[in-house]
């Protein structure tokens, strides 16, 4: 069977499967799951390190959480417009 529909048929089951048989299954594949929430792509590390040695080195200017957040809803909101 190919992965496509391999995929489509276990998400079919996973969404009319009760919790005890849904928890077995993230059981099974959780250690995976947790190692991919922190793995970046070759090009988003390339990005960070530069951003990074760029910022150490003065080259550019960096923001506190609260200010950037605060920049971000401001051009979320421009767009909701």
């Amino acid at each position: 069977m190919v992965p496509e529909t391999v995929r489509e048929k276990l998400h079919e089951y996973i969404d009319h499967a009760d919790a005890k048989k849904i928890q077995a299954i993230y059981t099974l594949v959780e250690n995976e799951i947790e190692e991919r929430a922190y793995q970046y792509d070759e090009a988003t590390l390339k990005i960070l390190r530069n951003t990074s040695r760029d910022y150490f080195a003065g080259k550019i200017k960096g923001y506190p959480v609260e200010e950037s957040m605060k920049r971000i809803k401001k051009q979320i909101g421009k767009r909701a417009l």
